[in-house]
């Protein structure tokens, strides 16, 4: 499988994906950690992650795949959303709260 093809098929298997550096449980960057932190603000407590430091191709990959240079990224409902800041601006506005809304338990 293409690493674009594996990349969609995560992104559009799973209700919320984090593309980040690390786990939930053990992020290995700070932005990482921020995004973490804010899923489970807005009470997400079961999304995908994909590790991209243990993954090289789709580290790359998603990249190119989103369109966004960053890392970590985030893609609800097969929707890319943006990185942590992005997710740092929706979460203040309540606009990522919206977008979560049904996801939170059902994830």
């Amino acid at each position: 499988m293409e690493v674009k093809d594996k990349i969609h098929a995560t992104v559009t298997g799973n209700p919320v994906v984090l593309f980040m550096k690390g786990t939930p449980q053990f992020p290995q960057c700070g932005f990482s950690a921020k995004a973490v932190q804010i899923l489970k603000a807005c009470g997400v407590e079961k999304f995908a992650t994909v590790n991209v430091l243990a993954e090289p191709d789709i580290r790359a990959g998603i990249k190119d795949y989103a369109n966004w240079p960053t890392i970590p990224q985030l893609f609800v409902n097969g929707e890319f959303i943006g990185g942590s800041d992005i997710m740092m601006e929706m979460y203040q506005a309540g606009e990522l709260q919206q977008k979560l809304v049904g996801i939170a338990t059902a994830a």
